[in-house]
């Protein structure tokens, strides 16, 4: 029997909100890519992060983290200040939003006690 999870939803509220924020997250900005290798690499991180925090891996969740913040700052350096018009700013949110749960009280406390 395969011991790996793609999903762990015994964890809090907000850490199976940011796993599943991440496969979205990383299956579209696979798509909207266009071929750019630091845009693929932040996609293939943010895969790589929510199996990690799924799996409760300490990899994992600094993985899901570095690349979140660095999908944020990518939308900020291509985009601009016209990221906070309509409708870029709904995608922009979403991964705003995966920071914020990552970073959220309940999900550094699980991560710093149960996490290996």
């Amino acid at each position: 029997m395969n011991e790996y999870r793609f999903l762990n939803t015994s964890q809090p509220q907000t850490l199976v909100n940011a796993t599943i924020l991440c496969y979205f997250e990383a299956f579209f900005g696979l798509i909207g890519s266009s071929g750019t290798l630091a845009l693929i690499l932040i996609a293939v991180g943010q895969a790589a992060g929510g199996f990690g925090v799924a799996n409760e891996k300490r990899w994992g969740y600094g993985i899901a983290l570095g690349a979140s913040v660095l999908n944020v700052v990518a939308w900020l350096y291509f985009f601009g200040t016209s990221v906070f018009g309509f409708p870029l700013i709904i995608s922009f949110a979403f991964s705003v939003l995966l920071v914020g749960l990552l970073v959220h009280p309940m999900s550094r406390d699980y991560q710093r006690i149960w996490f290996r």
